[in-house]
């Protein structure tokens, strides 16, 4: 494995040894990665609920453990979790993951009385890559389509929120910024090394959560370190411009020297940070 690639998976999987109620539950029959575990919450009442999405470069990485602020949320029986897999880039490329992701959010409504969750309240998170296809599925266009005869297809994708670690916004700013790792040529299936200005426009729009950006999106709150080298900080910055300007809230929480291991969510002020804005949004808790 590459130190690089290493770095960029080990990032995203700082987290809890919680064990899930409901594992390996299919929302798809495409490919066995299209699964997800549900960590359902300690209450009679229908449960606020986070989906969380792995990182790992598209192409690795696992959802058998959830971010440490996450743990401690359900743990304390007020939040059901729900952690989505799905398929890397060996197996397709995009839009393979964002459609999966999606769909599990999509296939959480469909199951949603059966495992006790409210998803009138439902955010979501991820780190890394995870923070990338977090940030696409919050702020994309509805997928449901009400005359599908999949009962799934016809619930709704949207969140409440967005909570994107370190993830990958504009894939624009490959031609102008460094960026040390190959993932984000594979993810649209060209080879390492290839030129920014020889890959598709087209793609690169399609695969950036910044061309998605419109006045009705829900509130995102963008976690960045900005001494970050495998995903720099402008990914952040822009994306935090794009969303001021369609009036949409949005909030920046800048690590300071911060590097890619923020992705992590293991850093205390961002797992503060986070909680309140979960609580916030799922609670209607006061932010102080």
């Amino acid at each position: 494995m590459k130190p690089l690639l290493a770095i960029f998976i080990a990032s995203s999987v700082l987290a809890s040894a919680a064990k899930p109620d409901f594992k390996d539950v299919a929302y798809d029959k495409i490919h066995k990665a299209q699964v997800i575990d549900v960590y359902q919450a300690k209450s009679e009442k229908l449960a606020p609920v986070m989906v969380y999405i792995h990182g790992g470069g598209w192409r690795g990485g696992s959802k058998n453990r959830i971010p440490g602020f996450l743990a401690r949320a359900h743990a304390e029986g007020w939040l059901a979790v729900v952690s989505v897999e799905y398929r890397f880039t060996d197996v397709a490329i995009h839009p393979a993951q964002v459609d999966d992701c999606a769909r599990a959010i999509q296939f959480v409504r469909r199951n949603a009385e059966k495992w006790k969750l409210d998803t009138t309240r439902m955010g979501v998170t991820g780190g890394s890559a995870g923070g990338h296809l977090s940030a696409y599925v919050a702020l994309q266009d509805d997928e449901a389509r009400p005359d599908s005869a999949d009962p799934v297809e016809r619930q709704s994708s949207r969140v409440s929120f967005a909570i994107p670690f370190a993830g990958p916004t504009d894939w624009g700013l490959l031609g102008k910024v460094a960026h040390q790792h190959p993932a984000y040529r594979q993810l649209l299936g060209y080879e390492p090394g290839t030129a920014a200005g020889e890959m598709s426009k087209k793609l690169k729009d399609d695969v950036s959560p910044l061309s998605f950006v419109s006045k009705d999106d829900p509130p995102v709150l963008i976690v960045h370190g900005d001494a970050d080298v495998i995903v720099p900080f402008e990914h952040a910055t822009v994306l935090q411009t794009a969303l001021r300007k369609a009036s949409v809230p949005v909030e920046l929480f800048r690590v300071k020297n911060g590097r890619h291991n923020v992705a992590g969510a293991g850093v205390p002020a961002t797992a503060d940070r986070a909680t309140a804005f979960m609580r916030q949004h799922l609670l209607g808790e006061t932010v102080k």
